[in-house]
């Protein structure tokens, strides 16, 4: 039982940091694949039902530009921040800064109070 609400508010707590997660990551250019490779090397699992949308969704938000370039025999479509996606990532990392303080301050306070 508790295992199953834990997994309920994991699922949630990624699916907050996924954008984050992805804008950093797209600094460089990549497309769906080296991206998830990425992101699954760096410990953060993804599946493609999850980063694609992703993808399309912050594109479509105009903070992601994309370009079709000819690769390894293919044409693959690569994403990377336009500049309204840089600067929501400066202020999501500033705010994630001030979030992830305000959390260890929380945790520092509750483990000295037991």
């Amino acid at each position: 039982m508790a295992n199953d609400k834990f997994d309920k508010i994991k699922l949630e707590l990624r699916r907050g940091i996924l954008v984050l997660a992805v804008l950093q990551s797209l600094q460089k250019p990549h497309y769906g694949y080296s991206l998830r490779k990425q992101l699954n090397e760096a410990g953060l699992d993804i599946d493609e039902g999850t980063l694609y949308p992703l993808i399309r969704r912050l594109a479509e938000q105009g903070l992601l530009e994309s370009e079709w370039q000819q690769a390894e025999q293919r044409k693959r479509r690569y994403y990377q921040l336009s500049d309204e996606g840089r600067t929501v990532l400066q202020l999501l990392v500033t705010e994630w800064q001030q979030l992830n303080t305000t959390l260890e301050a929380l945790m520092e306070t509750s483990h000295e109070s037991h």
